[in-house]
């Protein structure tokens, strides 16, 4: 049975897949205290399962989207390859771009992020701006889902 949380994830993988055809959706939480980003959804549990976690590092990425705040849109691997060391096999999963939307909580602080992957050039305006709305429409029960991640 699905914890709550599990299906305020799911709800958004499913509207952004049927809304934006995306094929890849990945939900990440900041562990600050371990410097990890944990992953705690994945619609392709066996590629990117959600025991996983990373490194929290200091590069472009993560100073345009958890210093700034600033969503990372990349619409070819080449424009990620440098910094998603798991591109190849994001590519083997159909998917050669990339939408990491920072999720802000009410103390000012990125807690996670919510990533969205699909065919290359999918990532026009018109459709960040549709996915963004989507996670903002989301973002109270995202918050809450995140912080209950997060290990205490």
């Amino acid at each position: 049975m699905n914890t709550h949380h599990e299906t305020v994830y799911a709800q958004l993988h499913q509207n952004a897949s049927e809304q934006a055809g995306t094929k890849l959706f990945t939900v990440m939480v900041l562990d600050r205290s371990a410097q990890l980003a944990r992953r705690v959804y994945s619609s392709h549990p066996v590629e990117y399962p959600v025991t996983g976690s990373k490194p929290m590092r200091n590069d472009r990425w993560s100073q345009q989207v958890i210093e700034k705040q600033q969503p990372f849109i990349a619409n070819k691997t080449e424009e990620f390859s440098d910094i998603f060391s798991d591109y190849a096999i994001i590519n083997q999963l159909g998917c050669e771009s990339a939408l990491n939307l920072p999720l802000v909580d009410n103390n000012g602080h990125v807690i996670g992020t919510v990533n969205y992957l699909g065919a290359a050039g999918l990532f026009t305006d018109q459709v960040v701006s549709q996915l963004a709305a989507l996670t903002a429409k989301n973002r109270d029960e995202l918050i809450i889902a995140m912080h209950r991640a997060l290990p205490h």
